[in-house]
């Protein structure tokens, strides 16, 4: 994991079940020796705590666009001197709002003031995964240069087997090193 040491990387977390996941992704990070910093969405609050987070990252967690004392537009001061971003994982809405340009939250508004890398792990139902919306938005977020790291089969938390999973942690860093 040579490709993380001294690294900023953001790792965005959205309102997936799969959310618990990125609790690996973000020690993983750390433990090569990377800085990741953590924006959290609110419906992904709700699955996994901010302090959780915190604890793992060794960096404060960043909830809200209109900021801290520390960051008075973290829509723009969290990406400015980031290596990569990292969208994991990546709900069918937030992966619309990237594709639109939407910058209603701290999430959408980081996307687009990212110039360096953006990885994006989706995780979502078999059938929202397959409908024709996404899979639109999924490929203009390709055609704009962002990586997307698909979705694997499996028992999904609906119980239902399909294609829908978080691509496995190794998957979405070894997917952010070949970028950095």
């Amino acid at each position: 994991m040579e490709a993380f040491r001294d690294r900023r990387i953001v790792v965005c977390v959205t309102g997936s079940i799969a959310a618990y996941k990125t609790c690996d992704l973000v020690f993983t990070l750390r433990k090569a020796d990377a800085r990741p910093v953590v924006a959290l969405s609110a419906a992904a609050a709700k699955l996994v705590t901010a302090e959780t987070f915190r604890a793992l990252s060794g960096e404060a967690v960043h909830t809200d666009m209109w900021g801290d004392a520390d960051h008075s537009m973290p829509h723009i001061s969290l990406v400015e001197d980031a290596d990569a971003v990292i969208v994991a994982p990546a709900t069918a809405n937030v992966i619309a709002h990237a594709a639109l340009g939407l910058a209603g939250d701290l999430i959408g508004a980081l996307l687009l003031c990212a110039t360096c890398p953006v990885v994006v792990a989706p995780a979502m139902n078999v059938e929202m995964w397959k409908h024709p919306a996404v899979q639109r938005n999924v490929a203009r977020l390709r055609e704009d240069g962002i990586t997307i790291v698909d979705p694997v089969s499996g028992e999904l938390a609906c119980r239902v087997q399909g294609q829908g999973k978080m691509a496995p942690v190794e998957t979405i860093l070894a997917a952010t090193a070949e970028r950095l």
